[in-house]
């Protein structure tokens, strides 16, 4: 069993770098960031094709977290005020407007500052934890 989580992000997707870079210097959620890339996937007990169609949150027992809730995870881990952020972006029906948000996000990433055609996300496949 892991001591810590570890949040998984697109290694390869200069936008999802930079929002993990601005996330761990503001945010400062308890976690490893590790890019899918460089990760033991099999390990952590996710697939690269999850990983490469959202950013993943994996406790320390092994529960997967996808997209808008793995967000959700990174807030409630950094404790404060982020927390309380955390715990409403779980709720229905924020989280499901957040679930859109995110999807809205992370299918235009390419598009997005830092981001280029390697941040294409493959396929519109739905992934739910």
């Amino acid at each position: 069993m892991r001591m810590r989580s570890v949040l998984i992000f697109d290694g390869d997707c200069g936008f999802c770098t930079t929002s993990v870079g601005v996330v761990q210097r503001l945010v400062r959620p308890r976690c490893e960031a590790v890019a899918w890339q460089h990760a033991d996937l099999a390990s952590l007990g996710v697939t690269a094709e999850r990983a490469r169609y959202e950013a993943l949150w994996v406790t320390s027992n092994g529960r997967v977290y996808g997209g808008a809730q793995a967000v959700a995870k990174i807030l409630l881990s950094a404790g404060g005020l982020w927390s309380v952020a955390g715990a409403i972006l779980a709720l229905p029906p924020v989280r499901w407007v957040a679930h859109g948000v995110y999807r809205l996000v992370a299918d235009h990433r390419g598009r997005l500052p830092g981001g280029t055609a390697v941040c294409a996300v493959p396929g519109e496949k739905s992934h739910r934890a």
